[in-house]
């Protein structure tokens, strides 16, 4: 089961503090999480500081021409994929001028599956001037659940980027 907000803006108050500590700002892209990510770092008081900003970029146009995620990856790979994630969290970083990015592309559901791609699917990446990384998750929840597990995800992809241990 996914965690509660209650539970995730503690992580992102960790991530701030990380960032704070060594001189790090960050940016976000989010397709399945709709934006829960960037709210969960504008809880904390004082974010502006770190935060540069987040692009909610759900349809596949958008991610082209918000974040440069080539035409050919979503083509090749389709939106929810290794590939189009870390195209996202690199675009993130270049658009919103952020030492250090993350993206998120999933299939929250109820509805969305394709073959290969279940319901529950998401990846996560982040980027920075050291290159990406990239993971795959698969979700069992409902669509809160999965947004808030993949929320979650990033925010604790993140911590493990910039060095701290997350719990």
């Amino acid at each position: 089961m996914a965690a509660g907000l209650d539970t995730l803006v503690p992580l992102a108050e960790r991530l701030l503090a990380a960032c704070r500590a060594r001189g790090l700002t960050l940016a976000t892209a989010e397709s399945c999480t709709g934006g829960l990510v960037g709210h969960l770092l504008t809880e904390v008081p004082g974010s502006s500081d770190v935060f540069q900003g987040g692009v909610v970029a759900y349809a596949d146009h958008a991610k082209v021409a918000l974040l440069d995620v080539p035409g050919a990856t979503l083509a090749g790979h389709g939106a929810v994929s290794a590939q189009v994630a870390v195209a996202m969290a690199e675009g993130a970083r270049r658009r919103l001028g952020a030492s250090l990015a993350a993206a998120v592309t999933g299939i929250a559901g109820p509805t969305g599956a394709a073959p290969g791609k279940p319901i529950g699917l998401t990846y996560v990446a982040v980027a920075d001037g050291d290159g990406h990384d990239v993971r795959r998750f698969a979700w069992h929840g409902d669509r809160g659940e999965n947004k808030r597990a993949s929320a979650e995800a990033v925010l604790a992809l993140l911590l493990e980027r910039v060095g701290e241990v997350t719990a």
